[in-house]
């Protein structure tokens, strides 16, 4: 690692101030690079906010990358309905000082592990069309598009894709 790198560490489930750290690098980076706005970033922390009030350690992930007692990443697993619709993927998310260093590969292998470790029948997420290094991820990692359209769920218009990993 080189002598001016962050060093950074996973820790898994809730964090003090990772809901308002997760919303500020999405509402940041989808800004800076699509175009989205307040209706995303609220989105973002009223829906995280939402998921966490209800975590559940057994049933529910998340994985927060932390360099320097910062924030700087996460995933999360939802599984509330991973018996019937499979479980969610949310809120993947790196800052620009730890893309590209395998962190983002290494938050996807743990939540597909511990999907894999609950016996989940499947795992689904939804992105959009132009996030490539993501895409690449989830496919390296065994998901695969299952459907596609214009939409709007994110406050901008985009084509919205939904992926799945079965097992």
């Amino acid at each position: 690692m080189g002598e001016h790198e962050l060093r950074w560490e996973i820790e898994s489930g809730y964090l003090p101030g990772a809901i308002g750290r997760v919303s500020e690098l999405h509402g940041v980076y989808y800004h800076a690079h699509w175009g989205f706005g307040l209706y995303f970033e609220a989105k973002v922390a009223t829906e995280l906010s939402a998921f966490l009030s209800r975590y559940d350690e057994d049933r529910d992930g998340a994985w927060i990358a932390v360099a320097g007692s910062r924030v700087e990443g996460a995933i999360f697993i939802d599984g509330i309905h991973a018996a019937d619709e499979g479980a969610h993927l949310r809120w993947f998310i790196l800052s620009d000082a730890l893309r590209g260093k395998g962190l983002g590969r290494e938050l996807v292998k743990r939540a597909v592990d511990f999907c894999r470790r609950r016996s989940y029948p499947k795992i689904y997420l939804w992105t959009f069309e132009g996030l490539d290094a993501a895409r690449h991820l989830y496919e390296d990692a065994g998901f695969r598009l299952v459907r596609q359209h214009r939409g709007v769920q994110w406050g901008t218009e985009v084509t919205e894709q939904c992926y799945e990993c079965c097992f």
